[in-house]
């Protein structure tokens, strides 16, 4: 059974994309490498990056489970759409984790298997 959609809902996707893809499309600001030592001035790196990924892949994690407790004890303020909206943000956080994880390990076999 498919839910059929109304033009303006169409219109108001197709414009969702567009600002999404014009967003993702622009310029970002490069970090200023004249700091000491050539280091980025931006604080952080590769490691601090990973680090915070997975801290919000586990407060997704958090959060859906939550929310699924509340709505189960019959909370009021928790709609179903709500729970399911944020198992969802939760899978996909952790499926892009997995996927992620998978790709530095095959980077870092490959690395290994370099001959110097």
């Amino acid at each position: 059974m498919t839910i059929p959609i109304t033009a303006p809902e169409m219109q108001g996707m197709l414009n969702q994309m567009r600002g999404l893809a014009s967003e993702a499309a622009a310029p970002r600001a490069l970090p200023d490498l004249s700091a000491p030592g050539g280091a980025p001035a931006v604080g952080g790196g590769f490691g601090e990056a990973l680090k915070e990924s997975l801290q919000r892949i586990n407060a997704l994690q958090i959060e859906s489970g939550a929310r699924s407790r509340a709505f189960q004890s019959g909370e009021s303020d928790v709609a179903l759409h709500e729970v399911m909206i944020a198992g969802q943000k939760a899978g996909i956080a952790f499926e892009l984790g997995v996927q992620v994880r998978n790709r530095l390990l095959t980077a870092y076999k490959d690395i290994m298997n370099m001959q110097v």
